[in-house]
């Protein structure tokens, strides 16, 4: 018996678009058991406890529309489903995730639902629902729960596995522009664009930033003596081999110096304004530890300015701060440091802090001790003001003044370094003057910088750096917009969508592009397949999309990975649905009619750009009625002008492509224009395959899309398959002594439909069958399929496909299809051969003249049965 509880029995990260949004999500399946009987207002204190944890449920506006829309559901009476969806969004939230996205679905199964959620990174969402579900269990069940430890260990999450936030920002703003991006590394390398259109970030780095710039900025006196060739103003000094040569440089320079490493970072190790030995030699034992050498160079008075130069523009400035305590008289420097810097919200060692905490490291001893003080116990009189920290803390805006001529500075210090983004370090009293007047300089050039001190700068405006740098890498040019994509071809449907997918790879190579194509069939950069097998998948198309040669891309998607896995791609060019017809594969994923089939279907039309091509079978109403969802055009294919859809397409001055007296026609509104005679598409056997002829229209209406010319289109169509070596056993025809063999792929109703409209063409004495289930379907689609076999056959061979996981064991698949054989009244006789091999051996032995054989490919593969046939023939062993 189900007890009352909330069972998540399976998650699936829908990685790319899917059925329920563009973004990825988790599809948690959860069966809440007799809860189902338990909305919330039926549990006593329910509310009250969830909504006393949660306090900011009350922004939860749920399909009410309004604040507090939510908890008004749960007041009224809601399911856990429901409730875990908007807990699982809300504490990602709250650990620095915004909410976004969600659902609750019921499924056919009584208590069963779909939890669907926003998943910015797949192992933090993870976690959130299921301490949803704890929490959600624990106010049930009026248990405490420690709300705030478990947000605590969900930002631990965040902050181990989420991009950091100068990545972050550059991503979003590449997202604005409708930029794709792909992560490459659990870090912060993120690609921006698909295959030969992308560009590369790590933090503030680019692809465009060069490793000799990144090399001499961190060598601060090459870059010094760099910048001072060029005219940049640079503080006098040298590198120093001893604390006695460091006090020497201070000599010949005149004091006050700053002491420093030539390779450090952060800060770390450098000492500014010292005036005596004693302090030169200091800080020369500390920088020393900090970097491969140590410089003494002029002291420049003034405040320290971080200026970003992205492309050779200043796009932002922020100024530091000195960092100062007055005594008490009573409490230590540690103290004061606390109740008076350390207090401020602002300070803190998160992102979402602009200041960092101050400690006192050895340049703030080293300040300490200049005023008379020891260290932080000791005790600052009354009044007195103590400074602890003469720079640092660079997070104050300054932008809007910063001096033409400073950035002219800023900018070519950036150049003559060699870095297409740099953080030009400099210091002046009064960045709104020139450098000139007022004795100033720059100290450092740096490469990959951090960006959060000008998105969340903690005081004044915070600078759009992100869309700085994506401008900077996508650039627009002769007015033509760079969104860092090439033309991506998505294919879905219930059939044809493998053979659809060949062809456009075929024109769109012969139209020059290096084109990767993942399908059935398996993964292939131009002719040359990488992979073999299915590789209709997820995987498989981001390999293609990261892969910098390609120019073009042709996927292959059927309702199972849109299912299971979501789309490779986030937006396509051009968007085909060959048909749904009887769709295959219902009652997965409890996806029980056609309707919600068609709901999934339709997300590769929801992803067609604005100027992209939806291309769409006219003769399933079906698909013809996603026309009206498609962001971009439509393009209708069919075998006749008079189908409904194409008719009225045309009345609009539309595009269409069809067949008008043997002819394949590409109409523009009435305007028509014949491209080639269907007898000569060696695919479409002289046009006597119907459903062959409409997938090459489902072609070259794609291939019309891409602006393909006709002259390319044509060529490509008529020599494709010749030799039957492009998409063997798709209707593919062989012949020997008067007997006819066709190997077939047709593993539904559909399909063994339109096959059987083919075979009327093929005229025969005696027409024989090898088949097999196949992959897990539903009772009654083996029945329909033997319905269908049993009158279209003569003999038929039954054969168990192993090259497919099912859960109904083959005999019981065999026992569906025999009772709807027996059903189909021209069959004579059924033969029960085991594996699929013998099967097909015993059928090519019984042969004879005005014989025509179908045998049926393995599901996952359609080599082994072309090969036995080529066995059978004569020729040897041969691959297509």
């Amino acid at each position: 018996m189900k007890k009352k509880d909330i069972e998540i029995f399976d998650v699936m990260s829908l990685r790319g678009p899917n059925m329920w949004t563009y973004r990825p999500v988790l599809e948690a399946w959860v069966d809440i058991g007799e809860l189902e009987d338990f909305p919330s207002n039926k549990i006593p204190g329910f509310y009250e406890r969830l909504s006393t944890w949660l306090p900011t449920l009350i922004e939860h506006r749920c399909s009410i529309g309004e604040r507090g829309g939510f908890l008004q559901r749960l007041k009224e009476g809601t399911w856990p489903g429901h409730i875990l969806e908007h807990v699982t969004l809300e504490l990602q939230n709250l650990a620095g995730m915004p909410g976004g996205f969600g659902k609750a679905r019921e499924t056919p199964v009584r208590g069963v639902y779909k939890v669907i959620v926003r998943a910015w990174h797949e192992e933090v969402t993870r976690a959130a629902l299921f301490s949803a579900r704890d929490l959600v269990m624990a106010a049930i069940e009026d248990r405490p729960f420690d709300v705030p430890a478990t947000v605590e260990k969900l930002r631990d999450l965040v902050e181990e596995h989420c991009l950091g936030p100068s990545t972050a920002c550059i991503v979003d703003a590449a997202d604005d522009r409708d930029i794709p991006s792909l992560r490459l590394s659990d870090g912060n390398l993120v690609q921006l664009g698909y295959g030969a259109r992308q560009r590369r970030i790590w933090t503030a780095e680019t692809d465009r930033t060069s490793a000799i710039g990144e090399s001499i900025s961190r060598d601060k006196d090459l870059t010094k003596s760099l910048l001072e060739s060029c005219g940049v103003p640079v503080p006098e000094g040298r590198m120093v081999e001893s604390a006695e040569d460091a006090w020497d440089a201070a000599t010949d320079i005149g004091v006050p110096v700053v002491v420093k490493p030539y390779d450090g970072n952060h800060g770390r190790g450098v000492f500014t304004n010292l005036m005596t030995r004693e302090e030169v030699e200091t800080a020369y034992a500390v920088a020393i530890d900090e970097g491969g050498g140590v410089i003494v160079e002029r002291f420049v008075p003034g405040n320290e300015h971080r200026l970003l130069v992205v492309g050779g523009r200043l796009v932002a400035a922020a100024m530091g701060e000195t960092a100062s305590v007055v005594g008490d008289g009573t409490s230590t420097i540690d103290e004061l440091i606390d109740a008076q810097i350390n207090s401020d919200p602002r300070r803190g060692s998160t992102e979402d802090h602009p200041l960092n905490r101050v400690r006192l490291d050895s340049a703030a001893r080293l300040e300490l001790r200049r005023q008379g003080l020891v260290d932080g116990e000791s005790i600052a009189p009354a009044g007195k003001t103590i400074l602890i920290q003469r720079n640092g803390n660079v997070a104050f805006d300054v932008t809007d003044r910063v001096h033409p001529s400073v950035a002219k500075h800023a900018s070519l210090a950036a150049r003559v370094v060699g870095l297409d983004i740099a953080g030009v370090d400099l210091v002046a009293q009064d960045i709104s003057r020139p450098l000139a007047e007022q004795g100033g300089a720059v100290v450092e050039v740096n490469a990959g910088p951090g960006l959060l001190m000008h998105l969340k700068p903690a005081d004044g405006t915070p600078r759009p750096v992100g869309p700085a740098i994506v401008d900077h890498l996508f650039r627009t040019r002769d007015g033509q917009v760079d969104d860092g994509r090439i033309p991506v071809v998505g294919i879905t449907g219930t059939n044809g969508k493998t053979v659809v997918a060949r062809i456009v790879a075929r024109l769109l190579q012969l139209s020059g592009k290096h084109t990767g194509l993942a399908c059935s069939d398996g993964l292939y950069l131009d002719r040359r397949q990488v992979e073999r097998g299915d590789r209709a998948n997820w995987e498989a198309g981001q390999r293609i999309l990261m892969n910098r040669a390609v120019e073009a891309a042709v996927f292959e998607n059927d309702s199972g990975a849109i299912l299971s896995e979501g789309l490779a791609y986030d937006r396509c060019q051009v968007g085909v649905v060959t048909n749904i017809d009887e769709p295959d594969h219902l009652d997965d994923y409890y996806v029980e009619d056609i309707d919600r089939m068609v709901s999934v279907l339709r997300t590769q039309v929801d992803v067609v750009l604005k100027d992209g091509v939806a291309v769409l079978n006219a003769r399933d109403p079906r698909v013809a009625d996603m026309a009206e969802l498609c962001d971009g055009d439509v393009i209708f294919f069919g075998l006749s002008a008079d189908l409904p859809a194409i008719a009225a397409h045309r009345a609009a001055g539309k595009r269409a492509v069809y067949v008008r007296d043997g002819k394949v026609v590409l109409a523009v509104g009435q305007s028509e224009t014949a491209l080639t005679d269907v007898g000569a598409i060696p695919l479409t056997y002289a046009g006597r395959v119907a459903f062959q002829v409409e997938n090459v229209l489902a072609a070259i209406a794609t291939g019309w899309a891409l602006g393909i010319s006709n002259d390319l289109i044509r060529a490509g169509v008529v020599t494709f398959d010749v030799g039957q070596v492009d998409v063997p056993g798709r209707f593919t025809l062989f012949e020997r002594n008067g007997a006819t063999v066709i190997v077939d792929d047709a593993h539904n109703a559909p399909a063994l439909e339109a096959l059987a409209a083919a075979l009327d063409r093929f005229p025969s004495e005696r027409r024989m069958l090898v088949f097999g289930a196949g992959v897990q379907r539903r009772d009654e689609d083996l029945v329909r399929q033997g319905k269908i076999i049993g009158k279209t056959f003569d003999r038929v061979f039954l054969c168990e496909d192993h090259s497919v996981r099912r859960d109904l064991p083959d005999t019981e698949a065999r026992a569906l299809l025999r009772q709807g054989l027996y059903e189909g009244r021209r069959v004579t006789k059924i033969i029960d051969e085991g594996g699929r091999r013998a099967a097909i051996e015993s059928a090519l032995s019984q042969l004879v003249a005005g014989d025509l054989l179908v045998l049926q490919c393995d599901e996952a593969s359609t080599e082994s049965a072309v090969e036995l046939v080529h066995q059978w023939l004569g020729r040897g062993g041969r691959r297509g």
